[in-house]
């Protein structure tokens, strides 16, 4: 089992920046990806970015890339979310997830989530 925990959401205006952490426990993750989804009202929920744990290689939807960035700590089990220069549209609730799949872009390739955090940006 591995256990998620998301922080960092809030209410922020347009153009300001916020970090999202993610804590694990559990299960190790040095063979596995950790990606990042978001999902706004009314929509489906959609893949922003993921890193490979081991080797830290990230990947980015093209909605977000050169705005946010993801990285991790392996000490801290954590994985984070910068993200810059907000818009509105951003606004989401923004969910963390675990894949044993290698550059795993697909809701279905995550196999353990957490609860979400919200993020609204004001214009």
């Amino acid at each position: 089992q591995v256990q998620l925990v998301e922080s960092g959401g809030g209410l922020v205006q347009a153009g300001d920046s916020l970090r999202l952490s993610c804590a694990a426990s559990g299960r190790t993750l040095s063979s596995y990806a950790m990606g990042w989804f978001r999902q706004a009202p009314g929509k489906e929920r959609e893949f922003v970015a993921a890193v490979r744990w081991g080797i830290g290689m990230t990947y980015y939807a093209d909605s977000v890339r050169g705005r946010f960035t993801i990285s991790r700590d392996i000490a801290k089990n954590t994985v984070y979310l910068q993200l810059t220069s907000l818009k509105p549209e951003d606004t989401a609730v923004y969910y963390c997830a675990r894949s044993s799949i290698s550059w795993a872009r697909q809701e279905s390739e995550y196999d353990y989530w957490g609860q979400g955090t919200q993020v609204t940006v004001s214009s």
